[in-house]
């Protein structure tokens, strides 16, 4: 199988451990752990491998993976006013670091079954998506399962787009960073 080294960005509890064990476990992470290291591996269609590291202690090495990243998962919570008006600050550095405007990428807005709490509006999400180079734009819950194999998958089918397989060439497993 093709490698896809994708990285997963966004402030501390927004859900990017629990939206990728979701999709690659199947289950829900009902307590929030700070994640400072995990691997999980998915096989499916797409194999992808998950490496997922506390942001906070790993900021040496965020730009290393930023850097080798070919697709970008940034995480808000709909709930948190703050982690969406972080992300423009991380966008902004993986361009700096990748060098290009033209990375695949998706913004995420989770935690939307969590509507009664909601402080951004899904409009908000959209709106920032087409500021970011309209890249793609859903909402997702890791906890009802709402669009989250639609992020990965969507990611991949962007990295496709942008970097078609040769035939040529043996195919490997797919890499997912947590930051």
């Amino acid at each position: 199988m093709r490698e896809y080294k994708i990285v997963v960005l966004g402030s501390g509890g927004v859900g990017k451990s629990a939206l990728t064990v979701q999709f690659v476990q199947g289950i829900f992470v009902e307590k929030y752990d700070p994640t400072i290291e995990d691997s999980y591996r998915k096989v499916s269609k797409t194999m992808l491998n998950c490496d997922m590291y506390n942001r906070e202690q790993f900021t040496a090495m965020r730009d290393l993976y930023m850097k080798n990243g070919q697709g970008f998962v940034l995480v808000y919570s709909i709930t948190a006013q703050s982690t969406f008006n972080d992300l423009q600050d991380l966008r902004e550095q993986i361009l700096r670091v990748k060098d290009t405007d033209d990375v695949p990428m998706i913004l995420v807005g989770n935690k939307c079954d969590l509507e009664d709490e909601r402080v951004v509006g899904k409009d908000q999400g959209g709106n920032l998506a087409r500021s970011f180079n309209n890249c793609a734009f859903l909402e997702s819950s890791a906890k009802a399962k709402v669009n989250v194999h639609e992020i990965f998958y969507d990611l991949v089918r962007q990295i496709n787009r942008k970097n078609p397989e040769k035939k040529t060439k043996p195919q490997k497993k797919s890499k997912c960073i947590i930051l």
